[in-house]
């Protein structure tokens, strides 16, 4: 089975800085746990499409689609998010249309804040409740590849201002479990995807202050993308990285320049994962692959690093 990061808990939150890999780190989450025989659900959403080409399948829709054995995917938009939960509230598509249809009910919706961020998560928690006609669970894992860190903060924010201002109903029902879910270490937990340089960490190291301290979520773990092999020993990388004379902009390298040049990303990322280390959540380190190749290939590589064990 895979470790404990992704091990067990039905609903896991997936986000960091943008352009850390998130996507790919989800995917090769989601093949590991595939791998494992868990029925594995990764709800992907934005502006953009990309967990198809990352998997290297089919465009993948607002319809649950199987595209691996055990693994299936869908791309949430807050309007079919919208379509679909108004259609499970009223258990008709037909009554569905001329009430959420009407341009005057979608301009309210546009006008609400937070609703279409509700529309999102809220339809991911429920795919992770979902059960089948014997009582189970249809997925045993949902994977939500969510926004980047300011925008995610703003996603889970919305169940709260839900429970605080709405009415008595469906609506505010639905925030309140989701919200009870979220809060449930056993059951959820955000992971955070980060890479070993100076801004990407100082964001994360925010982030998971604000989840636990502002939000009280539990944060299931830490993954560092894209670390690459120390090349130097330490005493090798501290006089090459002392070296600025060898650091001057030029058009050609020497093979020294180059060497220092070297070092001294080795020691920046030596240093970022010092500050990681710092906090105590379980972390998995992903290395950085050298040659480019298939999508698809790399996120089986890095599968192989959520079924290892953790460092």
């Amino acid at each position: 089975m895979p470790f404990p990061l992704i091990q067990q808990r039905r609903f896991l939150f997936v986000t960091g800085k943008g352009g850390v890999g998130k996507t790919t780190v989800c995917a090769a989450m989601a093949t590991a746990l595939a791998a494992a025989g868990r029925r594995v659900l990764v709800a992907a959403c934005g502006a953009e499409e990309r967990l198809s080409a990352v998997l290297e399948t089919r465009p993948i829709g607002g319809d649950v689609v199987e595209v691996r054995p055990n693994l299936f995917a869908v791309f949430i938009t807050p309007k079919e998010a919208m379509s679909q939960y108004g259609a499970m509230v009223l258990k008709s598509r037909l009554a569905y249309a001329p009430l959420f249809e009407n341009r005057y009910v979608t301009n309210f919706f546009d006008a609400v804040p937070g609703l279409r961020e509700w529309a999102v998560l809220g339809r991911s928690w429920y795919l992770a409740t979902e059960t089948r006609g014997d009582g189970r669970f249809r997925f045993d894992t949902v994977l939500l590849d969510a926004p980047a860190t300011g925008h995610a903060l703003d996603m889970l924010a919305v169940p709260r201002v839900i429970m605080a201002v709405a009415p008595k109903g469906v609506l505010r029902r639905d925030a309140e479990r989701a919200w009870t879910m979220l809060q449930d270490p056993a059951q959820s937990g955000v992971i955070v995807v980060t890479l070993p340089e100076e801004l990407p960490v100082s964001e994360t190291l925010e982030l998971t202050t604000k989840l636990t301290e502002s939000f009280g979520l539990p944060i299931a773990g830490l993954v560092v993308n894209s670390c690459a092999a120390p090349i130097f020993s330490e005493s090798e990388a501290n006089f090459l990285a002392g070296r600025s004379d060898l650091l001057a902009p030029s058009m050609t390298l020497s093979l020294v320049e180059l060497s220092a040049r070297l070092a001294v990303r080795e020691r920046v990322q030596a240093q970022n994962l010092e500050r990681l280390n710092a906090l105590d959540h379980p972390k998995v380190i992903l290395p950085r692959q050298g040659q480019p190749g298939a999508e698809g290939e790399l996120v089986e590589v890095l599968s192989r690093h959520f079924s290892s064990g953790a460092s």
